[in-house]
Formats: structure tokens, sequence, C-alpha cells
């Protein structure tokens, strides 16, 4: 049996830019990143997360705006090898008048069946409803509080994820 795959998001999951802007949450540190011409980004990382990503059992893959980018400016500071990442294409950012989330479809259609758990702080019952009827494998759609980042309780959970599927 193939290892899950973990589709991660880094702004909300990995980069908590809804924390209060004046203070950095403990563990993190801060990059600076000019992915466009202009003011750079803000990013708050945890340099522990790669290892705990890692340590889950996943096949781990970049659900995110930042696609290939996050290779180049995430993966290395939390320790991450590079990853394959959704290629979100012309759909990027698309709206949908059902409410699904613009990367919900391709994820499904990315993952092909295989069992999947996401990380992502923007997700509703409109994507569970959308990939319980478009997706035919076990899939956990996990929210994570753009607020605090990735948590003790969230690895928890998809540790606890990736165990039922073994069993």
């Amino acid at each position: 049996m193939s290892r899950p795959l973990l589709f991660l998001d880094v702004d909300g999951p990995l980069n908590p830019y809804a924390a209060k802007p004046e203070r950095r949450p403990e563990g993190y540190t801060t990059i600076r990143v000019a992915l466009q011409p202009g003011r750079p980004l803000r990013v708050w990382l945890n340099p522990s997360h790669g290892a705990a990503l890692l340590g889950l059992g996943y096949e781990l893959c970049w659900a995110t705006t930042w696609m290939d980018a996050a290779n180049r400016w995430i993966g290395p500071v939390i320790g991450l090898p590079e990853l394959p990442y959704v290629d979100f294409g012309a759909r990027l950012f698309a709206f949908r008048a059902d409410g699904v989330h613009w990367k919900t479809e391709a994820i499904v259609a990315y993952a092909g069946g295989r069992a999947f758990a996401w990380v992502d702080d923007e997700q509703s019952a409109a994507d569970e409803a959308f990939v319980g009827a478009n997706h035919s494998g076990p899939a956990l759609l996990h929210h994570v509080s753009p607020r605090l980042g990735l948590r003790e309780g969230d690895f928890t959970a998809l540790s606890e994820f990736a165990a039922a599927l073994r069993t």
C-alpha cells in the first residue's frame, strides 16, 4: 500500500499570517520574500515543522499559491526536501459559484483516488461535499487556524488519520 498524500498549504498552516502582526509566534523565524516586484512579504515559519511533517508517514506535496516557489523559499527554512506541487494553472484564484474552493478540484484530480489529507485555512463544507462526491479514496480535510499555524493537535490528527489507513 502506498503512503497517503499530504497536501500542504503555506499561508495559514505553515505561515500563521493572521497572528498579531507585531508579535511573531514563539518558535518561528521571519523571512522576507520578494515573489514579485514591490514590497517583500513577511513570512513566519517554524523550522521544526519539516521534521514533524516528514515523520507523519505521508508523501508530501505542496498545494499552495506558492506552487514551485515553495521549494525555493519555504522548504529550505523548515527542512523539507524539494516536493512535488499541484499546478493550479488557470484555476489559480478562479471563482466557483458553488462555493467550492478553487484548489479543491485540482487536489482531487492530483490525488487520483489515493488517500490524502489536506491542511489549509480556507476549506468549507462545500469542499468536504465535493471531495466526498468526487474522490473514491479516504480523505481528511483538516482546517488550520491562520492565527496559530500547525500545532501539536494538528499533527496528532494527521498522524491518527495515517495510522487508521494502515489498519
